[in-house]
């Protein structure tokens, strides 16, 4: 019986020695499995993030072109140079500039291009200057892709100008169109015509592979093919020998519209790492203890006592082990409750079994509340159908979109309040079927703060847009006021002899006279760019604006005449302004002009006054303003003629119909009094233009105009 008994324990511990040892070996080729994966889902993700930076890349370089080809060639090398392109974005094998030429010679194509720019311009770089990339079909294919679409194109597998004889690469290409400042490129045929080159980048492929691996760059043998894996020829790039793997996994990545097939196999570096000392030391462990148990057995079994003695020890030894599960289990629910994200775990049906502290703190439900729900009422309504009917399909495979990379959705709360959140989703086998696990993220604050950097961003750009048109009025401004100045000292010489002449001589009296109102003309005219150049005389006085448009009421409506109605919206308590009350006149006139013209001689002119305080910004300094606003129902202006409205002498009248200084003389009286004039216009809706004139903060005069 000692003997029987000693057997029969020897072989319970065989058993239990040969479960620990498979679930170790499992354990460790699921560790290898779990490695693998995020290896190749990180080295895909990388490829993908590194050409969506290389395409970033160039939409930063179409920007500096600003819709046009025509850069130097000292430009091009600072911008390459001031971004350190070379040391901040390895594989970037050159950035250049694909021109369209004219084509020449009988055989000559519709289109033609030049590489006329390209930096680093040395090495073998320079074998690419002039080369005609649009007379190769699989640049061709890109480089109109590009083009029809205005989006970023990736080539085809091509051999690079740049590449010599020996040590060649595959190579591919990658462009982004530039089309002429100013053109329509809202269709296809409107983007072809505006088309004025290509930026671009080449990229051998070893090169551009050679910095992604980081430190685990060994785990993995790595085949890119262009499209799905075929024969050599669509192969871009192969990391080692091909050789039977273990583990082999393939994905799918489109940078810049072109679709490629990144096959990953583990390499024996990767395979070596799987843990085999665990389970032979649980085998060895278990044979061991198994045998020395059987000995123990054998030996006590004729002493109850110290039988006993045995079994209290296996029994203090199976509580220790239930102690330490107890104790694994309270540490990763102690994790789950401090996670900073909300974790939610479904069965097989979709219900929740799991909810952690920060699930309760987002959705507003407790986990006694949510435990057992629906996961469908943690979405919008429209998309819980979809929901349940991908559940199901997944409960049944295991298998479903969102699993491994975060994935953005929006869910509700338990008042029904949308919340942008970022899924995690993995699998948890549950018997027969699969449930799932989900950390939810609320990204509502980096929501927000992309919102307010957009905002931003198109703030800053409105404003650099202004300021260059200021700048462009300012230079315009100086050149038109000295020419007027002189143009202005000679009449007045002209004006002074035909006076003493029409004195003297009165038989050429006609002719003197017809001079004289040729003169008083062309001073009326220096005037005007005078007062766009800001260098006409002024006399400011305190003026009430609503007092000075009922004085000019009858006139305004002559100007504006019947078929116009005329309406004027006026606040109480108007501020007084410090301006040459004339001058304010005959702009207000001028603007009045200007509106009547616009609605082809019916319509509605609003006149509204305002007190506005300004914050500032780059052409106006804070403080306190009165607006006088003249608002039409014309046609409105695009936004070519806007950029070009306050030129001297632009105008969209037809010929003989205005001089195109109306606009300018008004910009000028009103930086000169230390405002500004604003323009807003939309084609079919109208225009109006709105003057902003300094407070005056002097005591109010009893005879203010």
């Amino acid at each position: 019986m000692p003997l029987l008994l000693a057997l029969l324990v020897l072989l319970v511990s065989l058993v239990v020695t040969f479960s620990a040892w498979s679930s170790a070996e499992r354990n460790a080729q699921a560790q290898l499995l779990e490695t693998f994966d995020y290896r190749t889902r990180d080295m895909a993700v990388s490829i993908s993030r590194r050409m969506a930076v290389y395409e970033q890349v160039l939409r930063g370089a179409r920007g500096y072109l600003r819709g046009s080809v025509e850069v130097g060639q000292r430009e091009w090398e600072e911008y390459y140079r001031t971004l350190r392109l070379d040391q901040s974005f390895p594989g970037l094998e050159a950035l250049g500039i694909a021109a369209i030429v004219p084509s020449a010679g009988p055989a000559a194509r519709a289109l033609a291009t030049s590489v006329t720019r390209i930096e680093p311009f040395s090495g073998r770089n320079l074998r690419a200057v002039g080369f005609d990339m649009y007379g190769e079909p699989v640049r061709r294919a890109a480089m109109e892709r590009a083009r029809d679409t205005g989006l970023a194109a990736l080539s085809g597998k091509v051999v690079l100008v740049q590449e010599g004889k020996a040590g060649q690469q595959a190579g591919v290409l990658m462009y982004l169109p530039v089309y002429r400042a100013g053109q329509l490129t809202g269709t296809v045929e409107q983007r072809r015509a505006a088309i004025a080159g290509w930026v671009y980048s080449p990229f051998r492929m070893d090169d551009l592979m050679r910095g992604l691996g980081g430190a685990h760059s060994t785990d993995l043998d790595i085949d890119i093919h262009d499209g799905e894996p075929g024969n050599d020829a669509s192969l871009l790039y192969r990391s080692g020998q091909v050789r039977a793997a273990r583990l082999r996994a393939s994905a799918q990545i489109v940078p810049g519209g072109r679709t490629w097939t990144i096959t990953m196999r583990s390499s024996a570096a990767l395979e070596h790492s799987l843990d085999t000392a665990r389970p032979r030391l649980v085998a060895i462990t278990g044979i061991g203890l198994g045998l020395l148990l059987s000995i123990v057995v054998w030996l006590l079994a004729s002493e109850r006592r110290r039988a006993l003695q045995l079994a209290q020890g296996m029994t203090l030894e199976l509580r220790q082990s239930h102690d330490q599960v107890a104790a694994e289990q309270h540490r990763i629910k102690v994790i789950l409750e401090h996670a900073p994200d909300a974790f939610v775990a479904l069965d097989a049906r979709g219900r929740i079994t799991d909810w952690n502290a920060q699930a309760s703190r987002l959705f507003g439900w407790s986990a006694a509340q949510a435990i057992g729900r629906d996961a469908a009422e943690l979405l919008p309504e429209e998309g819980r159908a979809a929901f349940r009917t991908g559940f199901d399909d997944f409960a049944v495979h295991g298998h479903c979109p969102l699993l491994g990379a975060p994935n953005e959705l929006t869910v509700l709360d338990s008042q029904g309040r949308p919340i942008p959140a970022e899924l995690t989703v993995a699998v948890l086998p549950i018997g027969q079927g699969y449930g799932a696990t989900a950390f939810v993220r609320d990204i509502r604050q980096r929501k927000e703060t992309e919102a307010r950097e957009l905002q931003r961003q198109q703030g800053l750009v409105d404003a650099r847009q202004a300021l260059a048109r200021a700048q462009k009025l300012e230079a315009v401004g100086k050149l038109t006021g000295g020419v007027a100045h002189d143009f202005n000292n000679i009449l007045h010489i002209i004006s002074a002899n035909v006076q003493l002449m029409l004195r003297a001589d009165g038989a050429n009296r006609k002719r003197l006279l017809s001079i004289l109102d040729a003169v008083e003309r062309g001073s009326k005219l220096a005037g005007q760019l005078l007062a766009f150049a800001r260098r006409q005389p002024l006399h400011p006085l305190e003026v009430h604006v609503d007092g000075l448009l009922d004085r000019m009421d009858s006139l305004v409506q002559r100007a504006a005449g019947d078929a116009i109605t005329l309406e004027r919206r006026v606040p109480p308590d108007l501020w007084p302004v410090l301006v040459d009350p004339n001058q304010l006149e005959n702009v207000l006139l001028n603007l009045v002009i200007n509106a009547r013209d616009a609605m082809d001689g019916s319509g509605r002119i609003v006149l509204a006054l305002s007190n506005v305080h300004v914050d500032g910004d780059a052409l106006l300094a804070a403080g306190d303003y009165v607006t006088v606003a003249v608002a039409d129902s014309g046609h409105g202006m695009p936004l070519d003629v806007m950029e070009r409205a306050f030129e001297p002498f632009f105008t969209t009248k037809p010929e003989g119909k205005g001089t195109g200084l109306g606009l300018s003389m008004a910009h000028g009286f009103a930086r000169q009094s230390g405002g500004d004039i604003r323009l807003a216009s939309e084609p079919g809706k109208g225009t109006t233009v709105t003057l902003y004139l300094p407070r005056h903060m002097a005591a109010r005069e009893v005879h203010a105009t």
